[in-house]
């Protein structure tokens, strides 16, 4: 079974990732077929547009296999604990070309993320010229729960929201719906999942004249109309979210959100996410949006890259994968146990580099 379907009709190269029973979730060799295909159809005068689809109902992607990554982690200790395992090198590396590519590509490239959209589904999404949720769209994430931090490009576009909702989501794994992620700005059409088909027929009978990109956003706009998007949930969250603005360390995030007098359930998710979250991703999310702000997009994936082998080099993510996906006792044992024991060294420690020149293309 092929991992990506690829089609081409009337000018509109159509990707489904085609793994269903994983909710799509993206492998190494998804990842490199994906890449072969969006560079093929780069040049390819047959394609004036790229849609790109996840296979079912369930989920456009729900993120990458980080079991593969675990087990590489596990075989390269055996080995030499200080050595980044090539399997996970190879998964990040390639992951963030094709996130750069279609941040980049010089076609509109439509992503239906419809269903489950977490981690590196989302950065598939992020970078898309034509961003579209439905109202089944639930997205996340949640890499704090695995000693992970927000990659596939969150340092871009977590500091892209408003206010500090893109510091509250990193450190906190809440979820959004298709209404949040239109506020936030991580979608730009909210449309019903049963107009796919009708859409598709519309792209397909487009005359393509030069102004490909206009005429993918007049399309989708077309069908907007008479769209009802409910209010966003995070959108009421506005006074809570602008208490976090300009804190000055994981400390005072942490005093602000544990101290806040009206927890509902949403904050309350949020809180015990954070909790029970690694310490040490914790601190390093805070950092890495810190000091990603002022990054170019290329320079955010490369400072990714650097930080995703690091934590394939220190416990806590292997740990999570294991906790959480592999013996699923769901009691990770975090190294070290709590945000107090984390010193500045430890951190620092994540942000020497170890990938040499690695560049984007």
């Amino acid at each position: 079974m092929s991992l990506i379907l690829t089609d081409i009709k009337n000018g509109v190269g159509i990707i489904t990732l085609n793994s269903e029973k994983t909710l799509n979730a993206l492998s190494l060799p998804m990842i490199e077929e994906l890449k072969i295909v969006l560079s093929v159809w780069k040049t390819n005068d047959e394609v004036a547009c790229v849609f790109l689809q996840g296979a079912g109902e369930k989920a456009f992607c729900a993120g990458g296999d980080v079991r593969q990554l675990h087990d590489a982690i596990v075989a390269q200790r055996s080995i030499d604990v200080h050595k980044i395992p090539q399997d996970c090198f190879d998964f990040f590396s390639k992951e963030y070309k094709v996130d750069y590519m279609i941040h980049t590509y010089p076609k509109p490239v439509v992503v239906w993320g419809h269903g489950i959209v977490m981690g590196g589904g989302i950065g598939l999404i992020a970078g898309a010229s034509h961003r579209v949720v439905t109202e089944k769209s639930k997205l996340a994430m949640p890499e704090i729960t695995i000693g992970l931090y927000p990659d596939v490009g969150g340092t871009w576009f977590l500091n892209k929201m408003p206010s500090a909702y893109g510091l509250y989501l990193g450190l906190t794994g809440a979820r959004l719906d298709g209404s949040d992620c239109k506020f936030l700005g991580l979608a730009d059409f909210y449309l019903s999942s049963s107009l796919k088909e009708q859409i598709l027929d519309a792209l397909q009978q487009a005359v393509w004249n030069g102004e490909n990109h206009q005429i993918v956003s007049e399309i989708l706009e077309n069908f907007s109309k008479g769209i009802d998007i409910p209010e966003a949930q995070t959108e009421l969250y506005q006074a809570f979210i602008h208490r976090f603005e300009g804190v000055d360390s994981l400390a005072e995030f942490a005093e602000i959100l544990t101290d806040y007098p009206k927890k509902d359930d949403w904050i309350l998710n949020g809180l015990k996410s954070f909790e029970a979250g690694s310490p040490t991703s914790a601190h390093i999310i805070f950092r890495q949006l810190k000091q990603g702000r002022k990054l170019s997009l290329e320079e955010v994936f490369q400072s990714e890259l650097n930080l995703s082998c690091q934590c394939c080099i220190h416990p806590d993510f292997a740990e999570g994968v294991r906790a959480l996906l592999v013996d699923k006792d769901l009691a990770p044992k975090w190294q070290p146990n709590s945000l107090n024991e984390i010193t500045k060294d430890w951190v620092d420690g994540y942000f020497e580099w170890v990938v040499g020149d690695w560049t984007v293309n």
